[in-house]
């Protein structure tokens, strides 16, 4: 489960809080964090949960996909360049009053070069696991082993690429940068271009005696294992995993993707954290009142058909559906009462039916 903070709690704000307020309020804290202005330790790390909530709640879809699911909810579909990335417009807008550079250097100076998560960075490609629970396991969350085929390091070289006891040398020609820089003179002025070394592919370093296992590469195709936690309340859709897609030299890895498909129910259909169920009884019953036992995901529930129950009474089981992601208490159960009508009779119940036909028709 998340530890995070309520993102209107952090930025002081409720949650009925207009586009313009959430801005004005972020501002206001901006302005108060900033590491440029603020030299206090804890300046950095409050700039950041701040930033964080803005780029989720000014962001329309990710406000209403976090008011549902919460912290889960948003960190399960989207990475943090994602969340960034969306809400970029509205950190330029804020961050053009700041001075120094906008949002890219305001963030290089945060999170390191490249921006929050390395914006503008290649990334490792993404990986994708599918799975399937079942609506008991929506109810509990569940753990997961997974082995997934993807790079890792070679054993034989330890990653470094090179034939083991042997190293890697400096680039001579970029001299270990991994970029060249090309000056040329036009006249009044002087154009400088920068682009990747040639020599050593931009690595800064030249293998000599690639390691015969991987070729030079440092990985090698192999299998990883790895566990996780489906928490309780997930629906079908994609949840993120950081950083455990493929890796790149000199660049963050890529994500797995785990895409979840929620098995249907032999019993009880589905509606976010509500579910429903259908349950059987006879004319007799609803006319006269029953005490019946019913399903439910954590085992049976019994309940009182009232007399002259009429077709398709909703009966309600508080608390009986699956928890909202997030920790957000759970939803109820609706049993819905669908009444049989018997399509033949034998005499003796036709008789007995007619007979009582009769009764209501003299009253």
């Amino acid at each position: 489960m998340s530890t995070k903070r309520d993102y209107y709690e952090v930025l002081g704000i409720q949650k009925n809080a207009s586009q313009t307020e959430i801005k004005s309020q972020y501002r206001k804290l901006a302005l108060k964090f900033h590491p440029d202005r603020n030299k206090s330790p804890d300046a950095t790390e409050h700039f950041k949960e701040i930033s964080g909530a803005y780029a989720v709640l000014s962001d329309d879809e990710k406000r209403k996909i976090y008011d549902q699911y919460g912290h889960a909810g948003v960190d399960g579909r989207y990475s943090s360049e994602d969340i960034f990335r969306g809400a970029r417009v509205n950190f330029e807008d804020i961050f053009g009053g700041f001075g120094g550079g906008g949002f890219e250097s305001i963030f290089e100076s945060i999170f390191g070069k490249g921006g929050f998560g390395g914006f503008g960075r290649e990334r490792g490609a993404d990986l994708v696991y599918d799975t399937t629970i079942t609506l008991e396991d929506v109810l509990k969350g569940k753990h997961e082993e997974i082995d997934i085929q993807k790079d890792v390091e070679c054993e034989n070289c330890k990653g470094s690429g090179a034939t083991p006891r042997t190293s890697k040398r400096t680039c001579s020609v970029c001299h270990g940068q991994g970029q060249v820089r090309t000056t040329q003179n036009m006249g009044f002025s002087t154009f400088v271009t920068v682009h990747p070394c040639n020599t050593c592919r931009g690595q800064g370093k030249i293998i000599e005696r690639p390691c015969n296992q991987c070729k030079g590469r440092g990985k090698v195709k192999g299998k990883k294992h790895l566990s996780f936690d489906i928490p309780p309340g997930v629906d079908n859709g994609e949840y993120t995993i950081r950083g455990e897609g493929e890796s790149i030299d000199d660049g963050p890895s890529g994500d797995l993707i785990v895409r979840i498909h929620v098995k249907p129910h032999d019993k009880f259909k589905r509606d976010g954290p509500d579910i429903f169920y259908d349950a059987n009884i006879s004319m007799i019953d609803a006319a006269l009142g029953k005490t019946i036992i019913i399903p439910t995901l954590e085992g049976t529930e019994k309940i009182t058909i009232e007399q002259g129950t009429q077709p398709n009474s909703i009966i309600k089981l508080k608390g009986k559906g699956v928890p909202n992601v997030g920790g957000r208490g759970r939803g109820d159960q609706y049993v819905r009462l669908v009444i049989n009508i018997p399509i033949k009779l034998d005499k003796h119940q036709k008789k007995i039916l007619e007979e009582l036909r009769d009764t209501f028709d003299k009253n």
